[in-house]
């Protein structure tokens, strides 16, 4: 951070809540809320469902791989699109479930994870006088990365609904204009586990098209969906797939999050000009990782099996969220709930008037031995969003079962 222009680190720690809009610095920030609440789990010894990656590994076969890899020694810099194999197996995997034709020599990049396809994307594709589109609640690297583009970020609302979290079509038509470069997706969407149906998109779709606007779409959550909701790639939609940059990860498909192996893929000259950007980031990463994905892109079982095992988390932990007294929005993709502390807030004793989401999130440890995230840790201060959403609570349940019930268990004690 020490080399980037003070203006411009001031943007990135604005827009990550690193700094106020003076310029001070504050405790009650975004960026901090995450460490803040594992550390008071550490501290109390409160499970933490705050943070999202799994308690389990992936598959032993792809972490064999892997180490046959290593002492196969591949372990010096891979290409810098990534292995051929590996480009394949996007491609490949593309194909069989969208339908997709993509070419793995031209038109996709492997990454240091998702977030690094992200960051290289808008910072190649993104600058000053231009508009990016995001959903709020967002993920947090989004502000980030787009203030470090020098472009402006323009949020448009997940309403909470009866039906969960919709996208405000109206607001997105609004929010569009001749600015407008990028429009960000992430679907199925953290943290709110929205699936994005094909009406929302084609909306979105409408809109990109009207104001020659290309989309990127975050999908590391593709394969992590529930009750038959259908993921459906931007790109598949009449006339998307040229204006469309593709972005996925192994991390969450196969519950090897540190592994930080992603990709982009879209049109040629689109995927050549965040590459540009890409090299000067981490230039290359993981060697060793990269043909054990290739493998594990193959195995359309595993991915499968854990959204199974997912969706019957997801109860367990939603069932103990609403004995508890919170209103719960029943996710249907990610590793994520959102459930309304409200009624929760009125009970607490101690709490000062007015307490929101973040107050909650920073007395369950202690109350119910239970740490989580507040959801405006994913909005702008100040927006409608924002407001909407002061008492919400994100929990993770990519965790063990036992773990889970445990949690619902010690959460029962609100509830009484």
């Amino acid at each position: 951070m020490t080399s980037l222009p003070r203006g411009a680190w001031q943007d990135v720690a604005r827009a990550t809540g690193l700094l106020s809009p003076t310029g001070t610095s504050t405790a009650d920030v975004a960026s901090t809320i995450f460490a803040e609440m594992s550390a008071l789990a550490a501290a109390t010894g409160a499970i933490n469902l705050g943070q999202g990656f799994p308690d389990v590994d992936g598959p032993g076969y792809v972490k064999a791989a892997a180490i046959a890899a290593i002492e196969g020694d591949h372990n010096q810099y891979p290409p810098g699109p990534g292995i051929p194999e590996l480009r394949r197996a996007v491609t490949d995997h593309q194909a069989r479930h969208y339908g997709l034709d993509v070419d793995p020599d031209t038109e996709v990049l492997v990454t240091t994870g998702a977030t690094e396809a992200l960051a290289a994307t808008v910072l190649a594709l993104a600058g000053p006088g231009d508009e990016v589109i995001t959903l709020e609640p967002f993920y947090d690297s989004y502000a980030a990365v787009i203030a470090l583009a020098g472009a402006t970020h323009v949020p448009v609302a997940l309403a909470p609904t009866d039906a969960g979290f919709r996208l405000d079509v109206e607001a997105l038509r609004a929010a569009a204009s001749d600015r407008t470069r990028l429009i960000l997706l992430n679907t199925p969407h953290n943290p709110t586990g929205t699936v994005l149906t094909r009406a929302e998109l084609e909306a979105v779709a409408v809109v990109a098209r009207e104001h020659d606007a290309l989309v990127v779409t975050d999908e590391v959550y593709e394969h992590l969906t529930f009750d038959g909701a259908v993921h459906v790639p931007v790109a598949t939609l009449p006339g998307m797939a040229e204006r469309t940059l593709t972005i996925s990860s192994s991390g969450k498909t196969f519950s090897l999050t540190g592994w930080k192996i992603g990709w982009v893929h879209g049109p040629a000259a689109l995927v050549t000009a965040v590459r540009t950007v890409k090299q000067f980031l981490t230039y290359v990463s993981g060697a060793p990782f990269q043909p054990a994905i290739a493998r594990a892109l193959a195995d359309d079982e595993t991915p499968r099996r854990l959204a199974a095992s997912l969706a019957a988390r997801r109860d367990l932990l939603c069932a103990g969220l609403e004995a508890a007294g919170f209103d719960v929005v029943v996710p249907r993709g990610t590793y994520f709930v959102v459930a309304d502390g409200a009624r929760v807030i009125e009970r607490v004793a101690g709490l000062p008037d007015g307490a929101d989401g973040a107050e909650l999130c920073r007395r369950l440890p202690a109350l119910a031995g239970v740490a989580a995230i507040p959801l405006t840790a994913f909005c702008r201060e100040g927006s409608p969003t924002h407001a909407a959403l002061r008492t919400s609570v994100r929990f993770t349940f990519v965790k063990r079962e036992d773990v889970l019930r445990e949690a619902a268990a010690r959460l029962g004690a609100l509830g009484s």
